[in-house]
Parts: structure tokens; sequence; C-alpha cells
């Protein structure tokens, strides 16, 4: 893992105030000088590395890799999973999202939907939300008591430990951006008709929570992360750096499973093709 992104990784019961973590930092980048159009220059070298892991990871189908991104509304999820994924082969790489649970999911427990869309081996899955709504909105809106929600910092700990136990390797991004950030991205999509399908309503009722989903941000990151399933608080004001440092986390951390591609299951020493 590259040294200087480790300033991004939570420490294990770390207590975080996000107010201390500048959303606009991207001092990882040539020492905080790069531009937009170095930086997604670097990125096309990332993505090009990160497809020849991702190809060596199906291929070989030992490993299991579950990628969790959260943030608040315009965080970049959406964006992080185009950019950085960008010409992965989609058979080995699946998104999965999870809004409004259904009758069915609320008839189950909170992390019954969630352990089916876990990755089988050779895949990477990438969580848009994830469980951790259940200690976020789930929280902030007050659908459960309290005395239930806190309980889950426990529980999610020991399920993504069990994840790992069995080969997974997680990794959590918590895209940070402020609220002024905020603004000027949903202001844009009001600006344009093209993107009012983006626009909900509900929208404006978490920002009016704005700090409320910040203690429970905080409160998530701090409670769970664990070396098993670290977070890390990636600056996204500037989305060309958000992006840049998800990709090198990524690629870091699967550069470290040094995989390699499987030999054939059949002697191929004396094929001839006329």
């Amino acid at each position: 893992m590259a040294e200087w992104t480790s300033k991004y990784r939570v420490k294990p019961g770390a207590r975080v105030n996000l107010s201390k973590w500048n959303a606009n930092d991207s001092s990882g980048f040539r020492d905080g000088k790069g531009s937009k159009e170095q930086g997604r220059a670097a990125l096309d070298k990332l993505n090009d590395k990160l497809e020849s892991q991702q190809e060596m990871l199906f291929a070989q189908r030992k490993h299991k890799v579950l990628i969790v991104l959260q943030a608040m509304d315009t965080g970049g999820k959406d964006g992080v999973i185009r950019s950085v994924f960008d010409g992965v082969n989609p058979q080995g790489v699946r998104v999965a999202s999870f809004g409004r649970p259904t009758p069915s999911e609320l008839a189950h427990d909170y992390l019954w939907r969630v352990h089916a869309q876990t990755p089988a081996s050779g895949e990477i899955v990438i969580f848009n939300r994830s469980h951790y709504e259940d200690v976020l909105v789930v929280r902030v809106n007050s659908l459960v008591a309290p005395e239930v929600w806190r309980k889950r910092y426990e529980h999610i700990r020991e399920f993504e430990q069990t994840l790992s136990d069995e080969g997974t390797t997680i990794l959590k991004f918590f895209l940070h951006i402020d609220r002024d950030e905020q603004k000027a991205r949903l202001q844009a999509r009001l600006d344009d008709p093209s993107k009012h399908w983006k626009f909900r309503l509900g929208d404006l009722d978490a920002r009016a929570k704005w700090n409320d989903y910040m203690a429970a941000f905080e409160d998530m990151l701090g409670k769970t992360s664990t070396d098993a399933a670290p977070w890390y608080i990636v600056p996204a004001n500037k989305k060309w750096y958000r992006d840049w440092v998800v990709g090198n986390v990524i690629v870091d951390t699967l550069t470290s499973l040094k995989m390699t591609y499987p030999p054939s299951e059949e002697d191929l020493s004396n094929v001839t093709i006329d």
C-alpha cells in the first residue's frame, strides 16, 4: 500500500471528527499541485493496471473483493464506479445497490439482503450504499430505537470479519464532500433538465439533517474500521482526486494479493493450430 494513502485510512477505534478532514485536499498528487487533466491522465494508467489485476482475479478464482461506497447525496458514488472501473471485464465486476428495503427484505434480519450480494470467488462486487444504511438513515430518521441500531456496529464488525476469514478482501470508502460542495452539485442538477431524474426532493430533507448525518458517519467510521475491513475517508470535492485516490487504494490492494494467471488444465506443449 502506498504510504501516502495511509493518511486517509481510519485506525480501528479512532474518534473521527469530519470537520477536521479537508474535503478539498489533493496533497497526495504531486504535493497538491496537480491539475484535473494530470489527474485524469494518471487515472487512465491506473485503469490499465486495474484491468490487468481484475482479469487475473477472475481467471484465478481464488480471491473475492468487496468494495463499499458511502457518501452524502451527490458525494460521487456513481462517478467513482464509472471512472475507476472504466474498461474492466463486466463478467467479473458487479454493482449491488441497496435502496429502501422491500417487504420481503424487511421480513428478514437487516443483513440478509446484504449477505446475498457478497462476492463469489474471482469476483469484485461494489456496494453502492450498503449495510451501513442501517446505522445511518435508520439512525437519523429514527426508524428503529437507539438500543437497536447501537448493537449493529458489533454485528457489522463480526459480519465483515466472517467475510474476511472466508477469503474476502474488503475496502470501504467514505467519499467526503463539504456542505458547500453539495449545494453546488444539487444546484447543478436543478439547473440542467437532463439531470432532473437524479434530483429527489428527499435529498433536501437529508441535507437539512446534515449535522445529524455527520455525527452518524463519524460513529460509523470510528466503530467499524478494522484491520480486516478498513474505512478510507476520501477527499471528494475534487472529483478527479477522489477517483485517483480510490483507484490507487484498490490497485495497490489487488497487487498485494500477488495474483498470477493460472496454468492450463490441459497439456498444451504439443498443440499446433493448422
